[in-house]
């Protein structure tokens, strides 16, 4: 993700600022397009909150996985509550960076919300990480780790 986040600061729930190449390096990475205000993203939000503690907050050796996540609120406060309410322990991009909507482009998004899997380089794995998420549960992280091409001891 150095090509796509590299030089920026990503937030935790709690408001920590944290570098996004060093949070995210070697890592498989989720771009979650959401906002709380969206019936759907609160619907999915605690499955991906439950997916990504199965794999990194619970698991005997954390998963080589992170969410970030990209607001689609409608401002910094509602982005805020809708961390604090449903997120798991993962990033989001400052809803005050621009280089939000250039993500939105980047990676398509029309509606939310929407589960992108990517590559270090930026390159998607996977535009459909909420159908597989939904269907597979944490079978379709192998899948992901394969193509990412990530070093993982990961042997869920």
């Amino acid at each position: 993700m150095a090509d796509v986040l590299g030089g920026r600061r990503l937030v935790t729930r709690d408001g920590a600022a944290v570098e996004a190449e060093a949070a995210l390096q070697n890592k498989v990475v989720a771009l979650y397009f959401a906002a709380g205000r969206c019936a759907p993203s609160r619907d999915f939000t605690p499955l991906l909150s439950a997916f990504h503690a199965a794999l990194v907050g619970e698991a005997r050796r954390p998963a080589p996985f992170e969410v970030v996540f990209v607001s689609a609120d409608g401002s910094a406060e509602e982005m805020l509550a809708f961390m604090r309410e449903l997120h798991g322990a993962w990033l989001a991009l400052p809803f005050h960076d621009p280089y939000r909507h250039e993500l939105r482009k980047r990676y398509n998004i029309t509606a939310t919300p929407k589960l992108v899997i990517v590559k270090q380089n930026g390159e998607v794995i996977t535009s459909k990480g909420r159908k597989q998420i939904r269907e597979w549960g944490l079978a379709c992280f192998r899948s992901w780790v394969e193509a990412a091409d990530v070093f993982q001891n990961f042997s869920g």
